[in-house]
């Protein structure tokens, strides 16, 4: 079953519709983290009005990572069967109204419960954007494109604190904050609608754009053709690379949603006033923005010279994982600037390596299998960050948060290793042609 539909007229083409395509990927990865990230931008606010502690927090923000969690490896797989427009948008839809709906809770449980519901709804944005762009990129753009789009990640994160405290200086009241976030979805939706088709389906595409597009493919060279081969859960999980990524991405992911959930409450106990707290994030998801830019930029200048796709990837994670250390540094300072210029550091060198994993499944894996691949790695994410986040909650809660900085200053450089070493192309050629040439 496909969403795809055969266009029934040729109209005049759109210019570079793969960027165009690319701009509309940043753009709902940006509206997803502005709905995500309101409620962290105003938790010290809600802290405040509703008395709770870390513990609380925490449990607010797992009910979210439980089903994004849950449904990462569900979504992923239900994106390759049903297709990347039908699966974004419905996705988006739901999401949407979850976020607008949060508007009407009153404490802890519906909070959890919104949260909830949000996470399931959102889990499709990073599978969707993988498999958006192995299906519009050639090889030599996807880190460009992945980082095009994955920087929506950062910047809605920058722009949430500045919206949202915005919205609540206004209205007095955070709940207008969540629908009006909330209604960005609605909007892009039509836009999505309107636009996305599969390259080889789409009116408004020319004939020399299909033609680069499809020249670039890894698949291409793979000799795999759509229905040459089944791909589900079980066949992926046999691949050292699906563990890879898997393992990998367990280990590093924790180290993003520590940011972007703890960091206004790690300035809060620093002794910053709630405003300072509320605001302060946004120097350090700015510059993941950056970070995300830079790694595409560098990947992509090393495949054009000439480097195999995987080993560009693997320079570029070789660097930026282990200096991600550098966080430790926050421990020896009280200094505001000081502070955020060490998390926005330690944020540019995450989603530097961030953009690699995000493109690596797009390079290792047919395009019928990246949605699923994306999947599995992001419930692993999932489950990484579950456990640490109500760990975070605890320690911050009984000790402080010093143990939590020096632990996110060791464990980048272990996950590093994990990726070198295990997504590298295999000596003989993959039987089933699922492995690409990378």
């Amino acid at each position: 079953m496909s969403d795809t539909q055969k266009p029934a007229v040729r109209k005049a083409p759109i210019p570079y519709l793969r960027w165009w395509i690319g701009l509309l990927l940043f753009v709902v990865t940006f509206i997803n983290y502005v709905d995500r990230q309101t409620l962290s931008a105003l938790s010290p606010y809600l802290k405040e009005q509703y008395g709770w502690d870390g513990n609380d927090y925490a449990f607010i923000v797992n009910a979210f990572t439980v089903s994004y969690t849950i449904m990462q490896s569900i979504v992923g797989r239900l994106l390759d069967v049903f297709g990347t427009r039908l699966g974004i948008a419905a996705s988006v839809a739901f999401y949407s109204l979850i976020g607008a709906l949060t508007a009407i809770a009153g404490g802890k449980y519906t909070f959890a419960g919104f949260r909830f519901l949000l996470g399931a709804g959102e889990a499709a944005n990073n599978p969707g954007g993988a498999k958006a762009v192995s299906e519009w990129f050639p090889v030599k753009e996807r880190a460009w494109a992945v980082a095009l789009y994955n920087s929506g990640c950062a910047i809605g994160g920058a722009c949430a604190p500045l919206i949202a405290v915005y919205i609540y200086a206004t209205f007095h009241s955070w709940r207008p904050a969540f629908v009006i976030t909330a209604s960005m979805g609605f909007i892009w939706l039509v836009l999505w609608l309107l636009l996305y088709r599969k390259p080889e389906e789409h009116p408004r595409i020319s004939a020399e754009e299909l033609a680069h597009i499809q020249a670039g493919r890894a698949a291409v060279t793979s000799g795999v053709t759509d229905t040459s081969v089944k791909i589900g859960w079980g066949k992926l999980l046999r691949y050292r690379q699906t563990w890879g990524l898997v393992l990998g991405r367990f280990l590093l992911d924790p180290f993003w949603f520590f940011v972007t959930n703890w960091f206004a409450l790690f300035l809060s106990s620093k002794g910053f006033s709630l405003k300072d707290s509320a605001m302060g994030f946004w120097a350090p998801l700015l510059a993941a923005g950056f970070g995300n830019l830079f790694a595409g930029a560098v990947s992509s200048a090393l495949v054009g010279m000439g480097w195999a796709p995987g080993k560009a990837r693997r320079a570029v994670l070789l660097f930026f994982g282990p200096s991600m250390a550098l966080i430790a540094l926050s421990l020896f300072t009280n200094s505001y600037v000081l502070l955020l210029v060490i998390f926005s550091y330690a944020t540019f060198a995450y989603t530097c390596c961030g953009t690699m994993f995000l493109t690596l499944p797009t390079d290792v894996f047919h395009t019928r299998a990246v949605g699923t691949v994306m999947g599995l790695a992001g419930t692993s994410a999932g489950l990484g960050t579950l456990i640490t986040t109500a760990l975070i909650g605890y320690v911050s809660t009984k000790f402080s948060f010093a143990p939590v900085i020096v632990v996110a200053s060791i464990v980048p450089a272990l996950a590093t290793i994990i990726f070198v070493t295990m997504v590298r192309a295999d000596k003989n050629p993959d039987p089933d042609g699922i492995l690409m040439k990378f």
